[in-house]
């Protein structure tokens, strides 16, 4: 009874679980897409839409997710041992919070998305980022600032609150050139 129990549980988890593992070779954008032709459907479908360019949500997903479906923050401990939950509640491919995550599914009436699946996701960073063009004038094309408005919100973008984070501005530059990286690589193969 115990090994059919187990192999039960086990079925269950494996069933249940799906796969939310990065793909192989997160450096070439190609191959990405090469090995989950399902990021190049969703992420084209929300290129179409919204008009964020494949590039550019593919250069966010990456520093946000690593293309890991159900990504999480790291868990919060005091005095370095008792956990206190999560940093925030981000998760998934886009990294999406709770609170912006509802704002998306009111204001699309996708009430049933979710974070850990790429169609959503990639729809989700389309609806935002071209809330941000509209709202702050950051052209969709510009993965650098967009990112920056993305991390910290709009608002916080408006403040200036990423120009006191060397760290931040940094993570962004890289952003942007793996944008240009990533949209190079899919002229050659012929994705974009």
């Amino acid at each position: 009874m115990g090994k059919v129990l187990r192999l039960g549980v086990l079925l269950l988890l494996v069933s249940c679980g799906g796969n939310y593992s990065a793909p192989r070779n997160l450096e070439n954008a190609c191959d990405i897409l090469d090995e989950r032709p399902k990021y190049h459907d969703a992420m084209v479908r929300a290129e179409r839409r919204w008009g964020v360019p494949l590039h550019v949500q593919m250069a966010t997903i990456y520093q946000e997710s690593k293309f890991i479906g159900n990504a999480r923050t790291p868990h919060r401990f005091a005095l370095g041992i008792i956990p206190m939950g999560r940093q925030s509640s981000a998760y998934g491919y886009s990294q999406a919070l709770d609170g912006t995550w509802d704002d998306y599914q009111d204001a699309t009436g996708k009430r049933g998305a979710r974070r850990n699946q790429m169609d959503d996701a990639a729809d989700f960073m389309g609806w935002y980022m071209d809330q941000t063009e509209k709202k702050l004038g950051i052209s969709k094309w510009d993965a650098e600032n967009q990112y920056l408005a993305y991390h910290e919100g709009r608002t916080g973008y408006q403040r200036g609150s990423h120009l006191e984070k060397a760290w931040l501005l940094r993570v962004a530059s890289e952003v942007g050139q793996r944008a240009k990286l990533y949209q190079s690589q899919l002229a050659v193969c012929g994705k974009l």
